[in-house]
């Protein structure tokens, strides 16, 4: 990983941690599977735009309806716990 690519990761971590409230370091919990009968949907707002069968990184279990998840862009959303499987 070059340099201005190690930069790059590191201000979108710091835009992330801001745009969700979220203190400390960012850890991955667990990876699960957008569930590949799901209806694709685009992101807005906070919401992760979803894949059928992509694979997302879990940063946080927020409540029983989202989660917290970073994508294999390391794009940051909320996706609904109903679409997730896991791997």
């Amino acid at each position: 990983m070059t340099l201005k690519e190690c930069k790059k990761e590191e201000k979108m971590d710091r835009e992330f941690q801001k745009k969700f409230k979220f203190e400390g370091s960012i850890k991955v919990l667990t990876q699960m599977m957008v569930d590949p009968a799901a209806t694709e949907k685009r992101g807005g707002g906070k919401n992760l735009p979803l894949k059928r069968g992509e694979i997302l990184d879990v940063i946080q279990f927020t409540n029983q309806e989202q989660i917290l998840c970073r994508n294999s862009q390391r794009r940051y959303g909320y996706v609904p716990r109903a679409v997730m499987l896991p791997l």
